[in-house]
């Protein structure tokens, strides 16, 4: 039976990073994953590019940027190991990136740079890797000493069996099961007794009921910026978002105008119709916080006075309101809204003021419900996962079990849209790889 410090299970983002650290600071580390190809996750990521970080995060507000039952946890791995790390990394590998908008970071060639760095990180640092390789059984033997003395994880796999003080859990979540998701993780928490906080998908496009959505499916392909935000059942009754959109992110109140007035998440952002529902940055942005038979608000005109215009538009044409609208949102999306009504299939000098202001109304909060999710299978993350209440934030260790570590996705913190969840992969691992080289925090 071989013998290493550590056993890392999950040969991903966190995974390969934790290995690389960990080795590079004298540690034995054996890092397995079942899959054939090595961060398969990243390698697809960003377009082929990998959104590798995020500038605009702040490792002392992590609630901004991160969702789960308590984003602060993940407040000490990412002061500790911030974007500005990761990019000094990259700098010293000579890979060239560019910066696309809003902070986010991608490689200027292709995210095989990155796992090529990673990969160059780990053979510096002496990491022994079995891929594909599966875990067959894993056990928990503990030290006569105690708690203080930890114990050793035997670890049959499909190469032989292992022996380690250490097991670090990198498994991913359950998106994206054709690249090799698996449930592993959780299994493996379930086994040692550390809770779990319910799974679903997150960062994923939103889908709608076949004959509700068929006015809108003809408008598949068309993308367009909008303000989106989760919405209430009063809020057909609110008044249009109006002005400035919301900066991405911002809560924004909905409800009765004089009522009783809720906050809710809106972000600021594309959003793509498809032939089944919505998708776009907007769209999976939401969606962490959307929640089954909850309606959205969206804002198909942000930034544009639309009762104004079209008034204007009503002084001086007598062109369609089709037409007429066309100049204020994408043609497609005119024609098809028009279609809605008959009030509004006429020149727009003809339409009443009540239909034009229902018109401006509708456009500036579509109200719509949701009737679930494309699923893991389109999901970029999973939301949910080890409980972190169950875990030391400053070295992700399980709390009741010596020696086991769970970090990156398999973990209840989740990040938006654009670099943030790889930012927390490399946080995590870097903690967890600090805390076991030096177990006591000497």
């Amino acid at each position: 039976m071989q013998d290493f410090d550590a056993v890392i299970v999950g040969a991903g983002a966190a995974g390969l990073f934790c290995a690389a650290q960990a080795g590079q600071r004298g540690l034995r580390v054996l890092l397995v994953d079942h899959a054939d190809k090595v961060a398969e996750k990243i390698r697809i990521s960003g377009g082929g590019r990998c959104n590798f970080t995020n500038r605009d995060l702040d490792p002392a507000a992590p609630h901004k940027h991160f969702t789960g039952q308590n984003p602060q946890f993940c407040r000490s791995a990412l002061a500790r190991y911030t974007p500005a790390d990761f990019v000094a990394l990259v700098q010293k590998h000579g890979i060239a990136f560019h910066e696309k908008h809003k902070g986010q970071l991608f490689a200027d060639r292709s995210a095989e740079d990155i796992i090529a760095m990673l990969l160059a990180e780990c053979a510096a640092g002496g990491v022994t890797r079995w891929q594909p390789c599966g875990l067959k059984k894993v056990v928990f033997s503990a030290s006569s000493a105690g708690r203080t003395g930890g114990g050793s994880y035997q670890i049959d796999t499909d190469r032989g069996a292992v022996r380690a003080r250490s097991l670090v859990v990198a498994t991913g979540g359950l998106s994206i099961p054709k690249i090799g998701a698996s449930d592993l993780g959780y299994r493996l928490a379930q086994q040692f007794g550390i809770p779990l906080v319910e799974r679903r998908p997150g960062l994923v496009p939103l889908t709608f009921d076949g004959a509700a959505w068929a006015p809108y499916a003809q408008l598949a392909g068309l993308a367009l910026p909008v303000a989106i935000g989760t919405g209430d059942h009063e809020a057909p009754h609110a008044a249009p978002l109006r002005g400035s959109p919301p900066p991405e992110g911002a809560a924004f109140a909905l409800g009765r105008p004089g009522g009783k007035r809720k906050s809710r998440m809106a972000f600021d952002e594309d959003l793509l119709f498809t032939h089944r529902g919505l998708s776009g940055p907007a769209v999976l942005q939401i969606s962490s916080y959307w929640r089954e038979g909850a309606p959205l608000a969206i804002d198909l005109a942000p930034g544009v006075d639309l009762p104004a215009a079209l008034a204007q538009a009503k002084a001086r044409s007598r062109r369609l309101v089709a037409n007429e609208l066309a100049a204020l949102v994408p043609a497609r999306l005119a024609d098809a809204w028009v279609q809605q009504s008959a009030e509004w299939q006429r020149p727009i000098n003809e339409a009443t003021d009540k239909a034009l202001a229902r018109l401006a109304q509708q456009l500036a909060r579509w109200q719509l419900t949701p009737t679930g999710t494309e699923g893991y299978r389109k999901a970029e993350v999973t939301l949910g996962g080890v409980d972190t209440r169950a875990l030391s934030q400053q070295s992700m260790e399980a709390r009741a079990q010596p020696g086991l570590y769970f970090i990156g996705e398999v973990v209840d913190v989740t990040g938006w849209l654009g670099g943030y969840n790889f930012q927390w992969a490399w946080a995590s691992a870097h903690a967890c790889a600090q805390a076991l080289a030096n177990p006591r925090g000497d």
